[in-house]
């Protein structure tokens, strides 16, 4: 997921308003990534992305248009001064350089994690309850993120929300502020692939 506009510079040296920065240096941003990288390897190839893809549970449609999408949008600038690969790989520890403009702000320009332009998020567009966004309040937010004539970031910041909201609204049909940071971190990846293999195995069993 990435990230939106908020008014405002973080101050530079206000390290409490960051958050999310691990034991072994990988930030927040690439924690994000790293459930795609299917053998740990730091690189994430195209046919990683369509497998976690599947693993969320999307379909092979869907699966298939996000690698190709992911991959042939993120891989260059993710291997800079290196020659173009058919291969299409992303390289997770400069996965920050991939970021696209209108998007939430959350990530810094590192990949840290901003925790009051997360919180800013809520505030600005939970209107109906401070604890989730409605389908109406989240477009509501991808069209005032939207940078002048900035069409990738459009389109990129739209795919993202719209994919996360397809699979992750709760029976309200709403997305929860805990899935959305859930998102942020990675953790919410891991735990929809246990839950979907914990599903099919359970329905085996049956």
């Amino acid at each position: 997921m990435a990230s939106t506009h908020v008014t405002g510079k973080v101050p530079a040296n206000d390290d409490n308003q960051y958050e999310g920065m691990s034991t072994n240096d990988q930030n927040i941003l690439q924690k994000h990534v790293a459930f795609f990288d299917q053998n740990n390897d730091g690189i994430v190839y195209p046919w990683e992305t369509f497998k976690g893809f599947r693993e969320i549970g999307c379909g092979v449609l869907l699966s298939s248009a996000a690698a190709l999408f992911i991959n042939t949008g993120l891989s260059g600038k993710t291997r800079p001064g290196k020659c173009p690969s058919l291969l299409f790989p992303i390289e997770i520890k400069n996965i920050q350089k991939a970021k696209h403009g209108s998007d939430t702000g959350v990530y810094d320009s590192h990949g840290r994690f901003i925790a009051s332009r997360f919180e800013e998020l809520f505030r600005k567009h939970a209107r109906t309850n401070p604890g989730y966004l409605t389908s109406d309040e989240l477009m509501g937010m991808l069209k005032e993120n939207r940078d002048p004539k900035d069409y990738v970031g459009w389109v990129a910041s739209y795919s993202e929300w719209k994919i996360l909201y397809m699979l992750c609204k709760d029976n309200n049909g709403v997305l929860t502020k805990d899935t959305v940071r859930a998102v942020y971190d990675g953790s919410l990846f891991e735990r929809m692939a246990k839950d979907k293999a914990a599903a099919a195995s359970s329905g085996k069993r049956a």
